[in-house]
């Protein structure tokens, strides 16, 4: 899983960054905003097999952009805001309509909302704004199991994949992905006070950076 979140790395550009939008990771996370509301049209008007597909595309692209970037040195500034809010806002989304349709119980929103609500409250209480913290490989895993888990426990819906294993392997998923939300909300919220901390005692002043990667 850890090689697969890193794939692409080259040694000796980790520290590359280009200034520009305009590079193909960040129109494939263009893409994937756009993805979102479009997999609330399919759910609402029962296209359930095409959802699926949509959802499968959310999830790839997460990892493609992501490979893309390192492979082809095109991790730039914007991309390590852009990404993350891609990332959550998918999230969150994806878990509203499915609680909203009944595919999923009401818990999968309160796990994934409520900790977002307070590493956003915290951060706007210690550093008036956004703050910017590196994604954690437990961040990175959480939001894989997600995105795969819940193109699974949709797919369960369509006629012809009513497979009890398939529900299964989904909740699992889903669970497995909560509980790494939860474990990945520890570390960003510890790490924030960490920062304010040291800010503190360096006599800088807290300033607000770029949004969360969480």
């Amino acid at each position: 899983m850890i090689r697969l979140i890193g794939a692409g790395a080259r040694p000796g550009h980790e520290n590359d960054e280009l200034a520009t939008f305009w590079t193909l990771p960040n129109i494939i996370t263009v893409i994937r905003f756009l993805g979102v509301p479009l997999f609330v049209y399919l759910i609402v008007n029962n296209e359930d097999a095409l959802a699926v597909i949509t959802l499968v595309v959310l999830g790839s692209t997460d990892w493609v952009d992501g490979y893309i970037a390192r492979r082809f040195n095109q991790v730039s500034s914007v991309g390590k805001w852009l990404d993350p809010i891609a990332d959550r806002t998918a999230l969150i989304v994806i878990a509203v309509v499915f609680v909203v349709d009944g595919i999923a119980p009401a818990w999968l929103v309160w796990t994934i909302v409520i900790p977002d609500a307070i590493l956003i409250l915290n951060a706007l209480i210690l550093f008036r704004g956004p703050l910017h913290l590196p994604v954690t490989n437990v961040g990175k895993i959480r939001t894989a199991l997600l995105l795969i888990g819940s193109p699974m426990l949709l797919l369960y819906r369509v006629p012809g994949f009513d497979l009890q294993w398939l529900l299964v392997a989904a909740n699992i998923l889903l669970v497995l992905g909560c509980i790494g939300h939860l474990i990945a909300f520890y570390g960003y919220f510890t790490a924030a006070h960490r920062k304010y901390r040291s800010d503190g005692r360096s006599g800088g002043s807290a300033q607000p950076g770029a949004v969360d990667a969480g």
